[in-house]
C-alpha cells in the first residue's frame, strides 16, 4: 500500500467534505473587478490575475520539482498542465488552499494510457488535492519560491493566497502552462 504524506491525505480528505461557499464577487477591496482566470506559467514561475480580460497581478510562485509537461501519476511532484476551475477552499491548510479541480477528463485519459503502456509505478493513482496555496510560515515570506518544493502544488506567501482568495470566486478559470 502507498501512503501519502500526511497533509496530502488531510487536503484530500477536508476537500471531499467541505461545503464550498463562493465569495462576494466584489470581495476586493475598493470594488476592483472579480478575477475570472488565473494563469499560471510553470517555465516563468508566474502566476496572473485576469479580471476583465486584463492581467491585474502578478506574482512568484514555487511548484512542484518534477519538470515541464503535465502530471503523470500520483507522486511524480509535477504540477499539472491544463484548464481547470477553483473547486473550493480550505482554511488554514499552508494558511489558505484553494482547490484545483484536478484531475480533469484529459488527466484521466492520459493516466489511463500511462497506466496501459505499463508507464504507472504499481499502486499509483491519477493524483488528487492539487492547489494553489500559502506557506504557513511569515518566516518562509520569498525564500521558499527560491526552489521548487511542493508535491504538485503552486505556493506563494500567505499575504498573497490571501489576496487570490479574496479576488478569486469558485469556480473561476484556472490555466496552467509550461
Amino acid at each position: 500500500m502507498l501512503l501519502r504524506p500526511p497533509l496530502v491525505l488531510a487536503a484530500a480528505l477536508l476537500a471531499a467534505s467541505l461545503t464550498h461557499t463562493v465569495p462576494s464577487l466584489t470581495a476586493a477591496r475598493g470594488g476592483a473587478p472579480p478575477v475570472t482566470e488565473i494563469r499560471i506559467d510553470k517555465s516563468e514561475h508566474t502566476l496572473d490575475l485576469v479580471a476583465g480580460g486584463k492581467i491585474v497581478r502578478s506574482y512568484r510562485v514555487a511548484l512542484g520539482p518534477g519538470g515541464p509537461g503535465p502530471k503523470r501519476y500520483e507522486g511524480d511532484r509535477r504540477t499539472p498542465v491544463g484548464t481547470y476551475r477553483v473547486a473550493g477552499r480550505i482554511n488554514g491548510l499552508f494558511h489558505r488552499f484553494l482547490i484545483v479541480s484536478y484531475p480533469n477528463e484529459e488527466d484521466r485519459a492520459r493516466f489511463a494510457e500511462l497506466k496501459r503502456r505499463g508507464e504507472v509505478p504499481p499502486g499509483r493513482g491519477v493524483g488528487h488535492s492539487i492547489g494553489i496555496h500559502g506557506v504557513g510560515s511569515a518566516q518562509l515570506a520569498g525564500v521558499h519560491k527560491e526552489s521548487d518544493w511542493t508535491l504538485g502544488c503552486i505556493a506563494l506567501d500567505d499575504d498573497e493566497i490571501d489576496e487570490i482568495a479574496r479576488r478569486t470566486p469558485d469556480g473561476a478559470k484556472i490555466v496552467i502552462t509550461d
